[in-house]
């Protein structure tokens, strides 16, 4: 691997990372600074822009977010990757695991998540990409 992957690649885990401590945070504006204009996120049926992270990141539970480093496969100045989550609620300690599918792009301002998109693992050996029908959850804005 040259040093030019090399890097790429640990930009793109310290972007995460920054995603993961933001999340934990509650840290909108640093969340939405891990994405690239136009970037959007996917969970729950829906497609939502970064202009929706704040109704949605009020809906959802606050908590510990731990990912696991992610295998990436870089292409020039796109890259796409896959990353685990195990999620820990911090109000009753429930845990919520999956993983996340990602593209990213190489931005003047450096790697930024294009897409990003979740999986949840459920107990019975389903995966799916959220309950659609929870009443806290917002719609997505037109701007998706």
């Amino acid at each position: 691997m040259d040093t030019s992957t090399m890097a790429d690649i640990i930009e793109i885990q310290q972007l995460l990372a920054r995603y993961a401590v933001r999340m934990t945070q509650h840290d909108v504006e640093g969340v939405v600074e891990v994405f690239a204009p136009g970037g959007t996120y996917s969970a729950f049926g829906d497609v939502y822009s970064t202009t929706d992270f704040p109704l949605l990141m009020e809906a959802a539970p606050r908590g510990h977010y731990t990912t696991g480093i992610p295998l990436l496969e870089i292409d020039g100045d796109t890259a796409t990757g896959v990353q685990t989550l195990s999620f820990v609620a911090q109000t009753d300690h429930a845990m919520r695991i999956g993983y996340y599918t990602d593209t990213y792009t190489r931005t003047d301002a450096g790697w930024r998540l294009q897409t990003r998109a979740m999986t949840f693992l459920r107990r019975d050996g389903s995966r799916d990409s959220g309950r659609p029908h929870d009443p806290r959850r917002p719609a997505p804005s037109s701007a998706s």
